[in-house]
């Protein structure tokens, strides 16, 4: 036996790679599959057709090549294996051979080998590495998905999405980003505000300065001014030494003011005051400091409203509202919740060292077709959920939150037949007892009242109850 099983311990990993074993050793190659079967597809390839069928096959994960299974010496099989490497950078790549010769562990990893093992092997430890080369080799991967998706056209600055109303949003911060005008951007919570003002920061000129950003609904109004001003040291009690504030902080940059409609007036009338003048005073302070800076705002309210009823000023809402840029909610942008969806699994998987998982169709049509009150904040969360919780290589309706499974038709069709099917027969004849049961306790027990509620002949009803063994003789 060509495979020495000297390890006990199991690896345990639900996806199942697919590994092929390249060798002319069928014995080894029996003992191999024995040991790898529990963590891998494992196929043979003794054959030229079948090695090149081997590289075209996006499905094998890796390979083990028996140098001397190719060619007349163990410099023949490296010389594959490198070919392997150039077609498939992929691919996991395990050299094996029964030469001692000092040189072929330096050419076999030369040509891009990820590991060499002298024969006779022991597999459970070519069980382990090949397990934690995979996975090592899919966050990897991972990675550069995740960059390049970046640079797609289905990503702009950190915005996911093609969809023609997330295109205007783009179209709009490209067209706004090299000026210096203040923006408002407005949607629903959750829609991604700021990672739209992000965008723009780093879309325009200020991308390498100060980038400040309040959440002005965080702090309570007596922070909030000498959070936003700053102050001076004894300005108040507590105030031990001077501070700047975020105004001032944002000197030759970008200030973010999110929920800005929750300053109250006065801090509000000190903020158009800064707008103005283009300075700042610290509490406590007794001269102006020249500031330059861009504000971008965002809010979820309605602006117009809350200047009409005397909640926001008018002039503050004139000065922050030059550009406008409004945030489709989620439900609005068709076909961007897939992108986002696989953009977020990948981003959870890689976060907390998993392979990537699969989105099973009918899971993503529910995901589709549920309306997202809580925009992209609800639907990542929920993303980051199902990455946690579900064990397998496949995110399957059934792990979804029960909110979504009892929102669309295609969620209770996923309840209604389970993944692995229904005895048919048998749910219609729970479906009978059910309803038949139902209509005797209205009636008290009459199969001739019963048997009107379900618009049933009554030599049927009796018939029924009789084959399934329901109710009395009473008529």
């Amino acid at each position: 036996m060509e495979c020495s099983n000297s390890r006990s311990g199991r690896v345990s990993n639900s996806e199942r790679y697919s590994i092929a074993v390249i060798t002319l050793e069928e014995q080894m190659f029996r003992e191999m599959r024995r040991v790898l079967a529990a963590n891998f597809r494992v196929n043979l390839a003794s054959t030229e057709s079948q090695i090149k069928l081997l590289i075209d096959d996006p499905e094998v994960h890796g390979i083990v090549v028996d140098l001397e299974s190719i060619g007349d010496q163990p410099g023949d099989g490296i010389d594959v294996v490198g070919e392997m490497r150039r077609l498939r950078p992929d691919l996991i790549l395990v050299a094996i051979t029964r030469s001692t010769s000092s040189e072929l562990p330096l050419q076999a990893s030369q040509t891009g080998a990820d590991h060499f093992f002298l024969k006779p092997m022991d597999c459970e430890q070519l069980r382990a590495v090949l397990l934690q080369t995979l996975e090592k080799r899919a966050l990897q991967f991972e990675g550069q998905w995740m960059v390049e998706q970046v640079a797609s056209k289905t990503a702009f600055c950190g915005l996911i999405g093609g969809s023609e109303a997330m295109l205007k949003v783009h179209q709009a911060i490209a067209a706004v980003a090299s000026s210096n005008a203040s923006v408002v951007i407005r949607g629903e919570s959750g829609v991604g505000k700021e990672l739209v003002a992000q965008a723009i920061v780093q879309c325009g000129e200020r991308r390498d300065q100060p980038y400040v950003c309040l959440n002005c609904s965080a702090l309570p109004e007596t922070l909030m001014e000498s959070e936003l001003f700053g102050y001076e040291r004894g300005a108040f009690t507590g105030a031990d030494s001077a501070k700047p504030g975020m105004i001032e902080l944002a000197n030759r940059g970008t200030l973010f003011l999110d929920e800005i409609t929750t300053l109250n007036h006065t801090l509000q009338s000190k903020l158009l005051r800064v707008l103005q003048e283009r300075s700042v005073q610290r509490l406590g302070g007794r001269g102006a400091k020249k500031i330059d800076f861009r504000l971008i705002t965002a809010s979820n309210d309605d602006l117009e409203e809350m200047v009409r009823t005397g909640r926001f000023r008018e002039d503050l809402y004139y000065r922050i509202n030059v550009v406008p840029i409004f945030i489709p909610p989620l439900r609005q942008r068709g076909g961007d919740i897939s992108l986002l969806i696989e953009h977020f699994v990948r981003l959870y998987c890689t976060a907390n060292r998993k392979p990537v998982k699969q989105v099973q169709p009918e899971a993503m049509e529910i995901l589709e077709q549920y309306p997202w009150p809580g925009n992209v904040r609800e639907l990542e969360n929920v993303v980051q959920r199902m990455v946690l919780m579900s064990d397998g290589s496949t995110i399957t309706a059934y792990q979804l939150p029960q909110q979504l499974l009892s929102s669309t038709a295609a969620a209770q069709e996923a309840i209604l037949i389970p993944e692995d099917g229904v005895d048919f027969d048998a749910e219609m004849e729970r479906i009978q007892v059910a309803y038949l049961n139902a209509a005797l306790r209205r009636t008290g027990g009459k199969k001739s009242a019963a048997a009107s509620l379900l618009r049933l002949d009554p030599q049927r009803m009796k018939y029924l109850c009789r084959t399934l063994k329901i109710g009395n003789s009473q008529g």
